[in-house]
């Protein structure tokens, strides 16, 4: 089984994150899911970004990194939107992780480094007209890390929706995530 370190978005550690959380758990998986915000959740994208901006994105990450210290190196790390940033940075920089998964966002690959590890796998997931995974370059990041390294997924679905798997927003969709938690359980088999 995997063990997963997996970030919140721009919301905080919302009650959809930690349904999230259990799903994979009771496949058998174990997750850490740290609080970036320390207890802090926002009712809108906005107020929630406007929160992360006020703290500092420097800050934002540099908790994701402690977050993993002390944990075994071989994780997979995973991130929604906001929590993508240090998810990434962690799969890039942190030896020894088993994959990544990417969920509404995927930075520029050169963002945290030379480019992705090698024989380091990864899902990115997304939908196909979500606004600010499709229009504000995370898409052609995420296209561009597929055709760089063979490792690599993306997973695109019909919608607008950003943060599609979160059973506690309005932008909840079942069906896409049905099939998101199932491509993310085939890829923890694989890599745990």
């Amino acid at each position: 089984m995997a063990e997963v370190l997996l970030f919140h978005h721009a919301y905080g550690l919302t009650s959809g994150v930690r349904a999230f959380a259990a799903r994979l758990e009771g496949a058998g998986h174990t997750v850490h899911l740290p609080d970036l915000y320390e207890g802090r959740v926002f009712d809108t994208l906005e107020a929630g970004i406007a929160n992360a901006k006020e703290i500092g994105f420097g800050t934002v990450l540099e908790r994701g990194r402690l977050a993993a210290e002390g944990l075994t190196a071989e994780l997979v790390y995973a991130g929604f939107s906001l929590g993508v940033m240090s998810a990434q940075m962690l799969a890039q920089t942190r030896p020894g992780g088993r994959g990544a998964l990417l969920f509404d966002a995927c930075l520029p690959a050169d963002e945290f480094g030379d480019g992705w590890p090698a024989g380091v796998p990864a899902q990115v997931h997304g939908m196909d007209a979500d606004p600010f995974f499709a229009d504000e370059g995370d898409l052609d990041a995420a296209r561009a890390l597929v055709a760089a390294t063979p490792e690599v997924e993306l997973f695109l679905y019909p919608g607008r929706q950003h943060i599609f798997a979160d059973d506690s927003l309005p932008g909840y969709d079942k069906e896409a995530t049905a099939l998101l938690t199932e491509r993310v359980l085939t890829f923890l088999g694989k890599v745990g």
